[in-house]
């Protein structure tokens, strides 16, 4: 039996730090692990410069609620979920995610959360488990599924790599280069049939 493993931002939503970084006017906030591959660095760094601007859950969540998925995400995700289970499997949170999956259509999350304290401050964050992608991938394989993964990020790769399958999807040039054997796509149709290739039949 089939699973199909995607990545969130980037791949069906608009980065939300870049929405964040462009409304807050925080140019620094526009990393992402497009940029940094060690997450962990990634997100006590944009901790860090939250705390320095004063800004909390509140401010994102305001943005959040302003981003739309990408033109053809949701008609995507609806034909794919007809031929085949699908998960999102994301390094977001549950504090940002659920307007944005009310939009797709509500499609299965496994991110990660937010620590906030009364005052809206983001005082630090709890990652569901360690190589959250590549060990839940490894999980559903545990128990009897075959994988198919997509993504666009470097902490994508481990769970493009494990699969019987796996795509780059408006991956960055360098992300490409480095990784010339994993088939990229730019567009929702070439992903959904590539995708739909590797499904059992």
């Amino acid at each position: 039996m089939d699973i199909v493993c995607l990545d969130m931002e980037g791949v069906l939503v608009p980065e939300i730090w870049i929405a964040f970084s462009k409304a807050s006017g925080i140019p620094e906030l526009k990393r992402t692990t497009r940029d940094e591959p060690d997450y962990n660095k990634l997100m006590n760094w944009r901790l860090q410069i939250l705390k320095e601007h004063g800004l909390g859950l509140k401010q994102i969540q305001d943005v959040i609620a302003t981003i739309d998925p990408m033109p053809g995400a949701r008609e995507f995700l609806d034909a794919l979920r007809q031929e085949t289970q699908v998960i999102i499997i994301s390094d977001t949170f549950t504090q940002f995610a659920k307007p944005l999956m009310v939009k797709l259509g509500l499609p299965t999350l496994f991110c990660n959360s937010l620590e906030v304290a009364d005052d809206g401050t983001i005082t630090g964050f709890k990652m569901r488990i360690q190589d959250s992608k590549l060990n839940t991938v490894k999980a559903l394989q545990s128990i009897g599924f075959h994988t198919i993964a997509s993504g666009d990020s470097y902490n994508d790769l481990a769970m493009i790599r494990a699969s019987k399958a796996g795509f780059l999807f408006r991956s960055t040039e360098q992300i490409m280069k480095d990784n010339p054997d994993i088939p990229a796509f730019t567009e929702f149709d070439d992903l959904r049939h590539a995708i739909e290739g590797a499904l059992d039949r």
